[in-house]
């Protein structure tokens, strides 16, 4: 099964089961990857994560049966998991506009999020420069921080990391810490979640480093691996938003390849990053489909 295969079946999973309890271990388990690639992979796609999507599907079907049947509010709100009429009513409010009376007696627009179906697209309107690398093992030392996946809390506490490392100087020492064939800073995410009950992951901040490990610092093994190294032209963090967009609407469909799963790079070389002309670099471990 090819992964836009897998993530479609993920998807159809939490359609059927909307009623019922849904955790995102299960919801991977469907795209047969971890918890983290899941997420990580569906929010490039839709800009939302899971926890979003599930929530906006159940109060737009909510708001239908309140617009086209006789069904009490309170059944409504337990039926779609909230426990109360109040929690009901603020989390309709908040996506609607409207409370569920004004939707009941058609008072107000409602907004629909209709059921996600996976298009990819193999136009490549947009050229995308790469290369295919194969590497040996190697080390990167750096600080780390550990995260939970739970309703997206990496993706707000990451960039909150890029901006202390800056903030304290460490970004500037491990540039001139770098020793190895990568001549930047790198973000690597580490995925814990098959050792762990919580969904977690280490994030670093390092760089390319043979030697003894610097005091302050830590080391990580990179596997051996083959690579595909994306070229990112553009101001930050739109341009390399862009382009991780590209690369699974894009290149894997097209491609006879598929994420490892192991660790993956941003690297962020010296210069101006919200510069027009900054370039930056996707590092993306890879496996034969």
């Amino acid at each position: 099964m090819g992964w836009v295969e897998s993530l479609q079946r993920a998807i159809d999973y939490m359609e059927e089961h909307l009623l019922e309890p849904l955790s995102i271990e299960g919801i991977a388990k469907q795209a047969n990857v971890s918890v983290f690639h899941f997420q990580r992979t569906f929010s490039i796609l839709t800009d939302i994560t899971v926890g979003d999507y599930i929530r906006r599907r159940r109060l737009t079907l909510a708001a239908q049966e309140l617009s086209n049947t006789s069904s009490k509010i309170i059944d409504i709100a337990l039926k779609y998991g909230y426990d109360t009429p109040e929690a009901f009513s603020k989390a309709f409010r908040r996506q609607h506009g409207i409370t569920p009376s004004q939707a009941r007696s058609y008072h107000g627009t409602l907004k629909s999020y209709n059921r996600l179906m996976i298009q990819v697209s193999l136009k490549g309107a947009d050229p995308m420069n790469y290369k295919i690398i194969e590497r040996e093992s190697f080390q990167v030392v750096g600080v780390k921080r550990e995260f939970s996946c739970v309703n997206g809390e990496n993706l707000v506490a990451i960039p909150k990391m890029w901006d202390d490392v800056h903030a304290d100087g460490t970004n500037d020492i491990l540039m001139k810490l770098n020793k190895g064939e990568i001549k930047g800073v790198v973000g690597v995410c580490v995925d814990k979640s098959s050792n762990q009950s919580e969904p977690l992951i280490d994030y670093w901040i390092a760089a390319e480093y043979n030697g003894e490990t610097p005091d302050g610092f830590m080391q990580l093994e990179i596997p051996a691996s083959k690579w595909v190294v994306f070229e990112v032209h553009g101001p930050m963090p739109d341009s390399i938003q862009e382009v991780w967009k590209q690369i699974y609407s894009e290149w894997f469909p097209s491609n006879h390849y598929k994420p490892a799963g192991t660790p993956e790079l941003e690297v962020y070389f010296d210069g101006d990053p919200w510069s027009p002309d900054y370039y930056s670099e996707i590092w993306i471990p890879l496996k034969r489909d």
